[in-house]
């Protein structure tokens, strides 16, 4: 992957979106990596019993999606803040999509910066996280 270039970035572009298709395996194999072993993520009786429709992903497996398209778009290392609230839940069978967009370039302390917003949503459009980053390219 070649660098991206701080100059050939504009404010309004887009990062290329990911599409994740969440599936109980991901939640099986999050909790034994983050050894976050909630029922709440892989106990179906537990979690209908608590009033959930079905167990639910993880927020910070759904928070690397987004970081990973970021990454993926800017190179590793390239993330020197992010910030994220989680606004609802990730189901099962819910496919998720990943949107970054370019909001303000700045160069600071010899640093060429780059400020998104970005957010991880459902294919019906409901966000699930909304966040904020900055870059550094080159």
């Amino acid at each position: 992957m070649a660098a991206l270039d701080f100059d050939g970035v504009a404010l309004g572009d887009e990062v290329p979106e990911k599409r994740h298709l969440l599936t109980r395996t991901d939640l099986v194999r999050y909790a034994g990596a983050s050894g976050d072993f909630n029922p709440m993520h892989h106990d179906e009786p537990l979690a209908l019993a608590a009033g959930q429709r079905s167990v639910f992903g993880h927020g910070m497996f759904s928070m690397g999606l987004l970081a990973t398209a970021l990454t993926d778009w800017a190179g590793p290392g390239s993330v020197v803040g992010y910030k994220v609230r989680f606004s609802r839940q990730t189901w099962p069978g819910e496919t998720l999509v990943t949107r970054a967009v370019v909001v303000a370039k700045r160069e600071e302390g010899g640093r060429k910066l780059v400020e998104l917003d970005c957010s991880l949503s459902n294919e019906e459009g409901e966000q699930k996280v909304v966040g904020s980053a900055t870059l550094v390219l080159g």
